[in-house]
């Protein structure tokens, strides 16, 4: 019996010796912030006719925890995945599971439902492979992060992609394809005819430069995109081209941004020739500066983003967003505690601040004091109003195209390398877009808005 035991032994040790090591090793990362909020009121909507409107107050605290984790097989592998978990208010109505009617509850920032993501949710998965040539990334990964972070949306659903990275000097490229939607039948998805997907081609250049008194980096990128998840049912297909520059620079304590997009091509391509088909003629444009004086920053913001013109009804000019991960205000454009918590603040139709920066001029300016290496106080005033006033639904454009004024005050102190605390405070003018379609028979009047936030961030 003992022999036995022995070679058993043995035979353990030479397998765990000459195996090949799974994983050589484990890098985990994450971030998990806990914070409470105040809004003054619900929606933007004060009176009708003489009549008020039930607008209270609402208030809670709400979290979320992420973890990425790598698992690095060798220095030119590894498998990157990250998830979220425990995303909920505490102590709030718990969502429902979820499904495939046109009910359902998907995140629409994340792979899972909401309800997933109340418990636990992976949002990445995907292979990192630096090979002689170049590094491949295949797999569920971040959606559309280029350039600044104006038009971006990694914050967004991720998308399956296999994308290409490769260095030559002070020049990179990147390729990669993005499959956005798919409608091929399958165990989960029921289609009765094939071509029905969304998918979306991408390449561009990044070019970086360096000298005594500026340094920075421009880039442009690429995008074809074709969708025919309209085909079966409104027999058209879609055909966006975007050309994306973008640039970053800092001259001396100024720094400098901007990113711009024009896309065109065919928003309605029908099959039919009876059928009317509608080009797209769009742009997005960003600038960005910031400059530090000792303890005092300065900066601005501006972004124009097309809107669509009612009276060209074979053109589309307002095609795209200003992305999710852009939250220039505390209220205005906040797609993450107004958005994403709250769930938007809707005034008479049709305007409602629910969603990304769309049809917008919008412009920023913004005051800090940072006293010690620690705390940091930022002031901004921002005003916006539509680019076109948007269609009521049959009574033409709304009279009012302003958003409004908004001054936020926030505040952050760093507890330690890896806690920090955020107060906040924002007041809204709200504009006259709100009323929406306001003839002398409605009578609409709206009302003004603020809210305070405050956030404990724990980082690792």
């Amino acid at each position: 019996m003992k022999k036995f035991w022995l070679i058993l032994l043995s035979l353990g040790l030479v397998m765990a010796f000459s195996a090949s090591a799974f994983a050589v090793d484990v890098k985990v990362s994450g971030e998990y912030y806990a914070a409470g909020m105040y809004l003054n009121k619900v929606h933007l909507k004060h009176s009708k006719g003489g009549a008020d409107y039930t607008n209270p107050s609402t208030a809670f605290y709400f979290q979320r925890l992420r973890v990425g984790t790598d698992f690095i097989v060798s220095p030119c592998l590894k498998l990157v995945t990250r998830f979220d978990a425990m995303e909920r208010i505490w102590g709030g109505q718990r969502s429902g599971y979820g499904g495939k009617d046109d009910d359902d509850d998907y995140d629409p920032r994340s792979a899972g439902t909401r309800a997933e993501n109340e418990n636990i949710a992976f949002d990445l998965v995907y292979i990192d492979y630096t090979a002689p040539i170049g590094q491949f990334r295949v797999g569920y990964q971040k959606e559309s992060t280029w350039g600044t972070i104006f038009g971006n949306n990694g914050e967004a659903t991720p998308t399956g992609q296999i994308r290409y990275d490769n260095t030559f000097g002070a020049f990179s490229v990147v390729a990669m394809i993005a499959k956005m939607t798919d409608y091929s039948y399958s165990a989960v998805t029921s289609a009765s005819s094939t071509d029905q997907d969304y998918d979306s081609y991408r390449v561009g250049g990044v070019y970086k430069f360096k000298n005594d008194k500026v340094n920075g980096e421009a880039g442009v990128l690429l995008i074809y995109g074709r969708d025919a998840t309209n085909k079966p049912g409104s027999d058209y297909i879609t055909r966006a081209y975007t050309v994306n520059p973008y640039f970053k620079t800092a001259i001396g304590p100024v720094a400098l941004q901007g990113e711009g997009f024009y896309t065109f091509g065919d928003a309605e391509d029908y099959e039919s020739p009876t059928s009317t088909d509608v080009k797209i003629d769009a742009w997005r444009v960003f600038l960005d500066a910031a400059a530090k004086f000792g303890i005092a920053n300065v900066g601005g913001s501006f972004a124009w983003l097309s809107g669509d013109d009612p009276g060209t009804s074979d053109s589309l000019e307002g095609y795209s967003s200003a992305g999710v991960d852009w939250n220039p205000c505390l209220i205005m454009f906040n797609n993450d505690v107004i958005g994403y918590w709250i769930g938007g603040l809707s005034g008479f139709k049709p305007a409602n601040l629910a969603g990304p920066m769309s049809n917008a001029w919008f412009a920023q300016g913004r005051v800090g004091v940072q006293p010690t290496p620690q705390s940091n106080v930022m002031m901004s005033v921002s005003w916006a109003k539509a680019d076109k006033a948007p269609m009521t639904t049959s009574k033409g454009p709304t009279p009012g195209t302003t958003y409004g004024w908004e001054v936020d005050l926030v505040g952050t102190y760093k507890i330690t390398n890896n806690l920090t605390y955020m107060l906040g405070a924002g007041y809204l003018f709200t504009g006259d877009i709100f009323k929406g379609c306001d003839n002398p028979g409605n009578a609409h009047e709206i009302t003004n808005n603020y809210m305070f936030i405050n956030k404990l961030t724990l980082t690792f």
